[in-house]
């Protein structure tokens, strides 16, 4: 491997655990800014980087924060304009509800509007029968979901989230799910809309679905993303919000004071931390280091974006190093990949983006007519 020069900056990965190597870097952790949480967490959804956290890996009881997953799963295996007839076990499920008759044939978007702003745990079991063929098939699913995200301290029995036995999840792991669900556009446009009206079949009115997310009316820059409550689980709430294109995800469970909590938190996060961007595509990495003169036919570019939230304290403590792993002399194509660009802050790494050669035009004729006349010309002056 060449090590090319470090270099100093800094930077961000654009996709939840794209970090290569390393994790991202805790923040120094204030007072407590969530003091009514039984467990809270404040993420960057873009990095993963935890701005602030409180018993984060705690497994807890999270009430309808599970149609997070359910949703999710729902938007990637289920077909949105296909109509889903509602079976009897989803109507007349205790807790919030749409009020499902069974034989409705609902389209699959509307009861995810009816899952995420107003709850419907029957929705939940009408989505959860349609795409996993039953709800045992469909919990199987969002186990598997939960695996692949690696959340380690999750394990799902229902659709909807009422209380039961072998069904946890923890604040960190949502912030992990959220912040995943969030690159889903499908998703992100049901979670923070407001008020949604939609048809009903056999009714002569449409309906409207109110969201009862009072985050998206207290808060300024919210976006998102789902209230819950059991007796058991007591309030639970995963809040999202972006400023100036920097979006954070808050968590709490068992909070009776949710709203000013997850407020507090995504305030401290957008104060605190600016969302640098360190590298961006394309942008010429080396142009000519160690390389031979017929290596000099490319550049070598970052091969993504990378941005990273910092203090003010932390952007001079940023540093890229540029790693080739790939023989230069046997590039082939261009874009091809050659090696990395490993990002450290304060010597702990925290991603890596991929290094890809450019190769550089080929001289036309009348360029290289033009360099062997210049050349004929200086040759005859030193004569």
């Amino acid at each position: 491997m060449v090590k090319l020069k470090r270099w100093g900056a800094v930077l961000i990965v654009a996709i939840w655990g794209w970090m290569v190597g390393g994790q991202p870097v805790m923040a120094q952790e204030p007072i407590d800014i969530a003091p009514s949480a039984q467990a809270a967490i404040c993420v960057d959804t873009a990095s993963g980087r935890v701005l602030f956290e409180k018993n984060a890996d705690r497994e807890m009881l999270i009430a309808s924060l599970t149609k997070i997953m359910t949703a999710i799963v729902a938007i990637e295996n289920g077909k949105l304009d296909e109509l889903v007839t509602v079976g009897p076990r989803a109507v007349g499920v205790e807790g919030s509800s749409i009020y499902l008759k069974q034989g409705e044939k609902i389209p699959l978007r509307t009861l995810l509007y009816g899952l995420m702003l107003r709850s419907g745990n029957d929705a939940a079991v009408a989505i959860a029968e349609h795409v996993g063929g039953s709800i045992e098939g469909f919990v199987y699913m969002m186990n598997e979901k939960a695996e692949y995200l690696g959340l380690s301290h999750t394990h799902f029995v229902n659709p909807h989230g009422l209380d039961a036995e072998g069904h946890y999840s923890s604040a960190r792991d949502l912030a992990v799910l959220t912040s995943y669900a969030l690159q889903n556009p499908v998703f992100q446009e049901i979670v923070k809309t407001e008020v949604k009206t939609v048809p009903w079949p056999g009714e002569k009115w449409h309906r409207k679905f109110y969201n009862k997310n009072k985050m998206l009316r207290l808060y300024k820059w919210a976006d998102g993303v789902k209230t819950g409550f059991t007796k058991k689980a007591r309030r639970t709430l995963v809040s999202s919000a972006t400023k100036d294109g920097h979006q954070l995800v808050t968590v709490t469970l068992n909070d009776g004071d949710d709203w000013r909590d997850s407020m507090s938190m995504l305030e401290y996060g957008f104060q605190h931390y600016d969302l640098v961007p360190i590298l961006r595509k394309g942008q010429v990495i080396s142009k000519e280091a160690h390389l031979t003169a017929e290596e000099k036919r490319f550049d070598i570019i970052a091969g993504a974006s990378f941005s990273y939230p910092l203090t003010d304290q932390e952007k001079g403590q940023v540093v890229v190093e540029p790693v080739i792993s790939f023989p230069l002399k046997m590039v082939k194509h261009n874009h091809q990949q050659v090696g990395s660009a490993r990002i450290f802050l304060r010597e702990e790494q925290i991603g890596a983006i991929p290094l890809v050669v450019k190769l550089r035009p080929e001289p036309s004729i009348f360029h290289e007519m033009k360099e062997w006349i210049g050349l004929m010309v200086w040759q005859g002056a030193e004569r």
